[in-house]
C-alpha cells in the first residue's frame, strides 16, 4: 500500500516560509499542504514549485483533523515534548499529517490536542535551541519519505528531473467559497485575532489579493 504524507500550516509567524515549505514539500512527495485559518499567504521562495502541489483549506484545526481522520491519516506533532520520539526512529505506521509549530512558540495547547503523537528532530551541537521552521519541515519529511519508500527522482546532471508543469491554475479557484463560508471565515478571524493565521495588519492586503502570488514564479 502507498503512503501519502500531508503538512498542515497553522499560526506561522513569517507568511515567506510558507514558499519555502511548498518548495521541501514538493521535494519529499507532499500530496497536500493544508492551510488551516486564513487562507492568504506569500509564494516567496517557493520558485515556482506551488504549481506541483495541492492546497487545500480550512477554518479550523477540528475541520483539518476531521478531513485527515477521514482519509485514515496520523497527526505528526514536530515539537520537543516529553513523549516525543526522535524522528530518525521513523515512528511512523501509515499515512501521516505534520504539524509545525510556530517558529517562536512551538505547538499550542490547542494543535497539540489534535496530534496523534510527536517527534523531534534530534540536535548535536550546542549553537541553537531550535530550527527554522521550514529546515525542520524538510528533515522531517526526509525521514518519513525513506521510511514509506517513496520513488527517488531522476537526475540530470548535478539536478532532479522538475515535473512539467500542470496546467496552470485559475488563480480565484484555490479557495474559492460560499457566502456562507466568507462569512464564518471573517467571524473566525475577528475570534482568532490574538493568535491567528497571520497578523492581518502587516499589509492590508485581501486573501484574493495574496492569493494571486499563489502561482507566480518568484
Amino acid at each position: 500500500m502507498g503512503w501519502e504524507s500531508y503538512v498542515v500550516v497553522h499560526n506561522i509567524a513569517k507568511r515567506h516560509n510558507v514558499g519555502t515549505l511548498a518548495r521541501s514539500a514538493t521535494a519529499f512527495g507532499v500530496s497536500e499542504l493544508i492551510l488551516v485559518g486564513r487562507r492568504d499567504f506569500n509564494s516567496f521562495g517557493s520558485h515556482g514549485s506551488s504549481s506541483h502541489l495541492g492546497f487545500r483549506h480550512f477554518h479550523s484545526l477540528q475541520d483539518a483533523r476531521n478531513f485527515l481522520k477521514d482519509k485514515d491519516c496520523d497527526i505528526c506533532g514536530v515539537e520537543i515534548t516529553h513523549d516525543a520520539l526522535p524522528v530518525n526512529r521513523h515512528p511512523f505506521t501509515k499515512t501521516t499529517a505534520f504539524l509545525l509549530g510556530n517558529e517562536a512558540t512551538g505547538l499550542s495547547p490547542k494543535e497539540c490536542e489534535i496530534c496523534d503523537f510527536f517527534v523531534y528532530i534530534p540536535q548535536y551541537g550546542g549553537g541553537t535551541a531550535s530550527l527554522n521552521v521550514t529546515v525542520a519541515a524538510s528533515i522531517v519529511l526526509h525521514h518519513f519519505a525513506v521510511w514509506a519508500g517513496f520513488t527517488e527522482r531522476s537526475r540530470d546532471g548535478n539536478k532532479f528531473v522538475v515535473a512539467e508543469r500542470p496546467v496552470k491554475q485559475n488563480r480565484r479557484n484555490y479557495c474559492t467559497e460560499a457566502e456562507e463560508s466568507i462569512i464564518e471565515e471573517r467571524k473566525a478571524r475577528r475570534e482568532n485575532a490574538a493568535n491567528g493565521f497571520f497578523d492581518e495588519t502587516e499589509s492590508g492586503n485581501s486573501s484574493s489579493n495574496l492569493l494571486d502570488a499563489l502561482f507566480v514564479d518568484d
